[in-house]
């Protein structure tokens, strides 16, 4: 950085000072009086020490400020760097409450369904216990409709079911294809833990994917959302086809059932489903009206 103007005005006139304070010493010199050079000789010493102090100072001032340069523009960057952070944040955190808040929402569908996926459990059983000796042979049992783990002796194995479920739409993909239904599967993590048979949980993707790819009845979405909130896997699967009545809705779990929409199929699917939820501890219910969609409701143990 150059240096002022001020600054090489007072350079040239200390410069002036000290040589003009030297020629009044060697005049007095000359004319040899004593008083006058001792006076000279003080004022010329005080005058280059001036002078020395002045020109080392103004050397030395611009290099402290191209540093004082140099310090103010890494700190804009840092502060830049620290605003930019700060929106990447800001934005994380929004998505975080988007994800908790929708989470919530899930929770709370599920337990308000709790009692009265609890309370149709109840009344089956108690018809169980009312059918006739005779008529008890016939009845299913649920058990039955388990499927066995083929994938070794441990049963409790623990999988990501995330992973499970890409797996499975890989595999009905060709069949969503051909009837125009696109599979997304959304979570807020790239994996989530669960203690069960990998056999079964595909199982259980499969027939209810399955399921909607061929009831949805015309072109569409199917999203799978999978989360969790403590020790809790809560999945939800909802489709935009053309739904059921709420009464109708209410039976799709029961063996051999089939709507108004029936197409193919023994009614198998959902309550095998039902059939592995249970085993796991968990509760599954579906919601549905006409024209809106079907969407089923899992919740896992994660241990």
């Amino acid at each position: 950085m150059k240096k002022s103007i001020k600054q090489n005005i007072l350079e040239i006139l200390l410069s002036g000072l000290t040589i003009a304070v030297g020629i009044g010493a060697l005049a007095a010199a000359f004319l040899q009086r004593p008083n006058y050079i001792l006076f000279t000789v003080i004022l010329l010493n005080l005058c280059a020490h001036i002078l020395i102090v002045t020109l080392f100072l103004n050397r030395r001032l611009p290099r402290e400020d191209a540093s004082n340069d140099i310090l103010i523009q890494q700190s804009h960057a840092q502060l830049e760097m620290f605003n930019e952070q700060e929106k990447k944040l800001n934005t994380l955190h929004q998505n975080l409450a988007n994800q908790t808040a929708r989470v919530a929402q899930l929770e709370k569908e599920l337990s308000e369904s709790h009692e009265a996926a609890r309370a149709r459990e109840l009344e089956l059983c108690l018809q169980l216990e009312a059918l006739s000796e005779e008529q008890k042979p016939q009845a299913i049992d649920c058990a039955s409709l388990l499927p066995p783990d083929t994938d070794s002796e441990e049963t409790d194995r623990t999988i990501d079911i995330i992973q499970v479920a890409h797996e499975v739409v890989e595999e009905l993909k060709e069949a969503a294809g051909k009837a125009k239904i696109q599979i997304q599967i959304a979570s807020s993590s790239q994996s989530l833990m669960v203690k069960a048979s990998p056999t079964r949980i595909r199982i259980l993707f499969r027939n209810i994917i399955d399921n909607s790819i061929k009831y949805m009845q015309r072109a569409g979405v199917l999203i799978i959302t999978i989360s969790n909130i403590g020790s809790d896997i809560f999945i939800v699967i909802k489709d935009n086809g053309n739904g059921l009545s709420k009464d109708e809705t209410s039976h799709i779990f029961e063996l051999n059932y089939q709507g108004s929409n029936r197409i193919s199929g023994n009614g198998l699917g959902l309550a095998q489903s039902k059939a592995i939820v249970d085993y796991y501890g968990g509760t599954i219910y579906a919601k549905s009206s006409p024209s809106q969609g079907m969407g089923i409701y899992i919740q896992l143990p994660a241990n």
